[in-house]
């Protein structure tokens, strides 16, 4: 499988790949020629943010390990038609979106509640609520617990694209260019989405903040 036995970062490229000078962009067209071993660095180096991306919108870890390589697939399938003409992340995280997008049409009725595990960090501190650090009570543990299942709750709710951009934009650390870019729409569109996502939250939240 391409994603076997890859739980460590990129490591180092061969010596027809390796210098600083290389984009992405630059080795996927390595990619392109022929390079497997551009293609195994690329997998290491994007592996976790793409399962994390797909666990975000699948709330399915089985789910978001298939769906991560299925995208890479995609990646090394489309390999002879990949142009260098936008940002290599904004080209991989535009596959990602679509099969989220689908994956999440075709099991509507399948998706479990959101729930969060106790081992699992806290995404404003990431420590996790199974061990708190030695400051906080139990009773502060728990209302934390119940910040994050909430938060995770109100952002799987939101509507589709608004919920993919606040991903892409607080989990991913993705620009407003970059998630326009994959979500194929203008700055200001994109700057307006996540306003009126960040709203919504604000709102709804009102009483964790």
């Amino acid at each position: 499988m391409l994603m076997a036995a890859r739980e460590q970062g990129p490591g180092p490229l061969t010596p027809a790949v390796a210098g600083v000078e290389n984009t992405d962009a630059q080795i996927m067209l390595r990619v392109k020629s022929g390079d497997q071993s551009a293609f195994d660095y690329l997998v290491q180096k994007y592996r976790r943010p793409l399962v994390s991306f797909m666990y975000r919108m699948a709330r399915n870890s089985a789910a978001a390990e298939d769906l991560a390589q299925e995208v890479f697939l995609r990646v090394y399938r489309s390999r002879a038609n990949y142009e260098a003409s936008a940002k290599f992340t904004t080209w991989l995280y535009r596959i990602a979106t679509n099969l989220a997008v689908n994956h999440a049409r075709d099991t509507r009725h399948e998706r479990p509640e959101v729930q969060v595990s106790l081992d699992e960090p806290d995404e404003d501190t990431g420590t996790t609520l199974e061990l708190p650090d030695s400051h906080l009570t139990v009773e502060q543990a728990m209302v934390r617990k119940e910040r994050m299942m909430a938060i995770r709750a109100k952002v799987e709710a939101l509507p589709e694209q608004q919920k993919m951009a606040v991903i892409m934009h607080k989990y991913q650390q993705m620009d407003y260019k970059q998630i326009a870019d994959v979500l194929k729409k203008s700055e200001s569109a994109t700057k307006s989405l996540l306003f009126r996502a960040y709203e919504t939250l604000r709102e709804q939240l009102k009483e964790f903040v």
